[in-house]
């Protein structure tokens, strides 16, 4: 016994217990959770094997997922069909269910949030593995341009990244505030205080509905409908820097 509880706390300690197996090479049989928990006496141990086995399951249902938020939360997301879910019960923050960025990004979409282009010869590619976003793009390091042009293009990217940059900046103003009233333990019994709570949820989620504006506007420019996301857009942005 003591020599499959030290065996068995070493697996589970290295993160390597959901697959484990019989120390004998000849043996493949998988100790069950029940003998696990008859032979590890740690409860810190234990927990760490229940975690794995949490971890293992989530990992093998596809309508499942965890929370994204940087800030870490280990709560359990349930996905749905829009590539985006409700806010986390837990933590408040919304997770994409498509991609690997870390936060809803709406009105962008996932492949806005990983293509990069050239603005020289408008090369289209993806910033994870580098790999050309157009197959049919052949010329790469000798692409020819008017300098005039990348110029332009060097400066529209360049204003569309302070704007989104702006509003990154902005939400995290809301969220500091919202944080700094929720933190005062005598809490006036004003209405007011409940509006400005309110007011700072409002205002986070439109500083980061305009914040991915910004990339999903860099990127269909062309489009005959921009002109009305860009007066939507410009009638948000001055409410939300009215409120």
């Amino acid at each position: 016994q003591p020599c499959w509880r030290e065996y068995l706390t070493t697996r589970i300690e290295q993160n390597m217990v959901v697959n484990c197996t019989c120390p004998i090479s000849e043996c493949r049989a998988q100790p069950t959770t029940a003998f696990i928990h008859s032979i590890v006496s740690s409860e810190e141990v234990i927990a760490k094997y229940e975690k794995a086995l949490l971890r293992r399951y989530v990992e093998c249902c596809s309508n499942l997922t965890w929370c994204t938020n940087p800030q870490g939360c280990d709560q359990i997301l349930l996905k749905d069909g829009l590539g985006y879910g409700a806010a986390c019960s837990k933590c408040s923050w919304i997770s994409c269910f498509n991609c690997n960025f870390p936060e809803a990004h709406y009105p962008a979409s996932c492949s806005h949030m990983s293509r990069m282009t050239c603005a020289k010869c408008n090369h289209g590619f993806c910033w994870r593995c580098l790999k050309p976003w157009r197959p049919n793009h052949k010329d790469y390091y000798n692409c020819s341009a008017m300098v005039s042009k990348a110029a332009w293009q060097e400066k529209r990217f360049q204003d569309y990244n302070e704007r989104c940059t702006f509003h990154h900046h902005a939400r995290e103003f809301a969220v500091s505030l919202r944080n700094s009233i929720s933190s005062i333990r005598e809490m006036p019994k004003i209405r007011n205080m409940t509006f400005v709570l309110d007011a700072c949820k409002v205002l986070e989620q439109a500083r980061k509905v305009l914040a991915y504006s910004c990339v999903y506007s860099y990127y269909n420019q062309d489009t005959e409908s921009m002109d009305i996301v860009e007066q939507q857009t410009e009638s948000l942005e001055l409410l939300t820097n009215a409120l």
